[in-house]
């Protein structure tokens, strides 16, 4: 397994880089995102995972580990292939795709291009035990539900706006206990504003 290259950029593609390591081009499939960030001419490194077919091998790079070990996750459930999983990626960073197999977010997985409703289910069902938590840092006590929620939205990349607007949208449909004795589950807050996200 080739685990990262690292060289000059000596060209880029809308989907693809050439990384020129000491005079070999390796020719590396990368999302939009990953791409976006490369330069003509300048010295980058890539996580790295090499696909093997009957007929040929394909290089997919990615920004950082954590990318790369979420494509390779995601193709051990069935009917995703490497174009799919890097698809998944190219709309929904690892943490984001994290909270989407874990909360069963249908509607944000079945965003992906290639995947449908049966598919986004099939995902769900085959990695939701695997891709571990995706917000470790939420707990019931300290800051009240709202202020957790909020929090993890924005370390999930959303703006403040659209984080309130979430939480807001939240505090509305779930309503905390008549007796006031309990917090609200936050895990369960967070899913429910992820997916009022997934729906705007």
């Amino acid at each position: 397994m080739i685990a990262f290259v690292r060289g000059r950029v000596a060209a880029l593609t809308l989907n693809a880089a050439v990384i020129d390591v000491g005079g070999v081009g390796y020719h590396v499939f990368c999302t939009p995102g990953t791409i976006a960030d490369l330069r003509l001419g300048a010295e980058t490194q890539l996580a790295t995972s090499l696909v093997v077919r009957e007929d040929s091998s394909t290089l997919y790079g990615f920004a950082n580990v954590d990318e790369r070990d979420m494509f390779e996750l995601v193709q051990t459930a069935s009917g995703v292939g490497p174009k799919v999983a890097q698809a998944m990626l190219a709309v929904l960073p690892p943490e984001r795709l994290r909270s989407a197999i874990a909360g069963a977010d249908h509607a944000a997985l079945t965003a992906v291009p290639g995947i449908g409703r049966k598919g986004a289910e099939r995902i769900v069902v085959e990695l939701k035990d695997r891709v571990g938590t995706p917000v470790t840092s939420i707990s019931s006590g300290g800051a009240g539900w709202r202020d957790q929620v909020r929090d993890a939205l924005q370390g999930l990349g959303w703006s403040t706006r659209d984080a309130d607007q979430a939480v807001d949208t939240v505090a509305a449909d779930h309503a905390r206990p008549s007796d006031g004795t309990a917090e609200p589950d936050v895990p369960t807050l967070l899913r429910a504003a992820l997916r009022t996200l997934s729906k705007a």
